[in-house]
């Protein structure tokens, strides 16, 4: 009798991940950013955190209080809650316990999920699910659509819209459809070089389970390794094991792990 042994696969190589950990923050770049010490600072009043917090990119001078102390504030002037990224890659080492022993709380525990390769995408749009045409979406129409799926505000959805309209890298949005013509699912693809990643997949409550999320993902794939894309990546809650499954159907893996830190509310 023969038994199949399964492998874990191959570790990431950690100059890739550092390259995608560069495209990500640059994947989400909004106006509302500023540089403080080797910190960047951004407050856009979207709803995705990533634009709307401060990414410790580089150690610079200061220590972290005295950064704190000029940050801070900002964002209280901006009306928002402040949160700080903490990645492998933050700077400087320790942040996460100095906030931690500050009573900043952990938030939002999410993975980097990495393909290393794009191959098997190029020749194809999608699989045979029930759905229809998958159509490119201007940023006001899919940020729009993507923001009452996810109950956004209607400041959120300006903010989501601009950040797309405006981008520092190339930004493919589509909206897909079932065979009645409803939009069903949403998808972004974000491409800098050879590295692309998929942002606001998201299903409509009442056309989850039908493969739509996965069609959508599988088009804007092939559609980055036909613009040169090698690597894909994309961030997904930790405890969201349905999205995961779908990810890791596609040929996903886990590359490293970021989540956030915050004052107590309490």
């Amino acid at each position: 009798m023969s038994t199949t042994r399964s492998t874990a696969p191959a570790p990431l190589d950690e100059a890739l991940l550092a390259c995608i950990e560069d495209a990500g923050i640059n994947a989400s770049a909004p106006r509302e950013q500023r540089w403080v010490d080797g910190w960047l600072l951004r407050l856009s009043p979207g709803k995705a955190k990533r634009a709307r917090c401060i990414q410790a990119v580089a150690p610079g001078r200061l220590g972290v209080d005295a950064k704190l102390a000029v940050c801070l504030p900002l964002f209280a002037a901006a009306g928002l809650r402040p949160y700080v990224r903490i990645t492998p890659f933050s700077e400087p080492p320790g942040l996460d316990r100095h906030l931690a022993d500050l009573g900043m709380v952990r938030v939002d525990d999410t993975r980097v999920m990495v393909v290393a390769s794009l191959a098997a995408f190029t020749a194809q749009g999608g699989p045979a699910a029930a759905g229809g045409a998958i159509e490119t979406a201007d940023a006001a129409a899919f940020a729009a659509w993507v923001g009452r799926a996810r109950g956004s505000s209607a400041i959120e959805r300006n903010a989501h819209a601009d950040r797309i309209a405006r981008p520092a890298v190339t930004h493919h949005a589509v909206l897909a459809k079932d065979a009645q013509g409803e939009v069903v699912a949403a998808g972004l693809v974000v491409i800098e070089g050879r590295v692309a990643g998929l942002y606001d997949v998201i299903t409509a409550e009442t056309a989850r389970g039908r493969g739509h999320a996965e069609r959508v993902c599988r088009h804007l794939l092939a559609l980055a390794a036909s613009r040169g894309a090698t690597v894909g990546y994309l961030q997904v809650d930790a405890a969201n094991e349905v999205a995961r499954r779908i990810y890791r159907r596609l040929g996903f893996a886990d590359g490293y792990a970021y989540h956030y830190r915050t004052p107590n509310a309490g």
